[in-house]
């Protein structure tokens, strides 16, 4: 019988973040922020394991006290995502056929019931898919001086989210075709193989923590799940 596994790379330094330790691993609420995310994955009755990928230098991983059922350390982070979730296959030792549910370690507001969602839109897909959102704005496109360069139609857009979920054999083939450094997500793999992943809709709280002013808004999701 085919494993649903959830794999979480995490071996980024978060540079972009300013902070004296990778974004994973600053205090959200009491514990790590990928804490937060990996206890969400490990909820989901549906996932056999929660694997995460973190490099063989992580200096902060062992300082925490993680304590989550389903959890699995593979220390086999590579330079970007792809290398990242390649390694973290070949670690698994993933069957063909087992689902693995990709998923970016600072989206730690993520919702189980969106997780939920995207497992029963894909149970019977014979490609895979996404969680994502329609765009819901005005999208303008820059010219090269930082002026409107022209309105673009919102119709049709979605901004990808994470988990995203695929066959461990597919992805694996579709990771191993392009240079790894041109993969922004999973999805974008798959598509150059002329595969059409199917869009599921997440959620607006499954945000990605980019910058530390992003921190309070995650508290505060967090917290408000917290006094329910």
């Amino acid at each position: 019988m085919a494993r649903m596994i959830a794999l979480v790379p995490a071996a980024g330094s978060g540079s972009r973040f300013g902070a004296p330790s990778p974004k994973q691993y600053l205090q959200l609420n009491g514990k790590p922020l990928m804490w937060h995310t990996l206890a969400t994955l490990a909820a989901v009755d549906a996932i056999d394991e929660v694997a995460v990928v973190i490099s063989p230098q992580d200096e902060w991983f062992d300082d925490f006290d993680w304590n989550l059922p389903k959890l699995s350390i593979h220390r086999v982070g590579g330079a970007c995502r792809a290398e990242s979730v390649t390694q973290g296959l070949q670690a698994l030792a993933c069957a063909e056929d087992d689902w693995v549910l990709v998923h970016d370690a600072a989206r730690c507001c993520l919702p189980a019931a969106a997780v939920e969602r995207l497992i029963a839109a894909l149970a019977q897909h014979q490609v895979g898919g996404l969680l994502a959102l329609p765009v819901p704005d005005t999208v303008k496109r820059a010219d090269s001086e930082g002026r409107v360069g022209a309105t673009v139609s919102r119709n049709g857009l979605w901004l990808a989210q994470t988990p995203q979920m695929f066959r461990a054999g597919l992805l694996a083939k579709a990771l191993a075709g392009v240079a790894a450094e041109d993969i922004t997500d999973e999805s974008s793999a798959i598509e150059r193989l002329g595969m059409k992943p199917l869009l599921v809709e997440g959620d607006a709280q499954n945000f990605k923590v980019t910058y530390p002013r992003d921190l309070a808004l995650a508290r505060a999701i967090l917290a408000a799940r917290d006094a329910e």
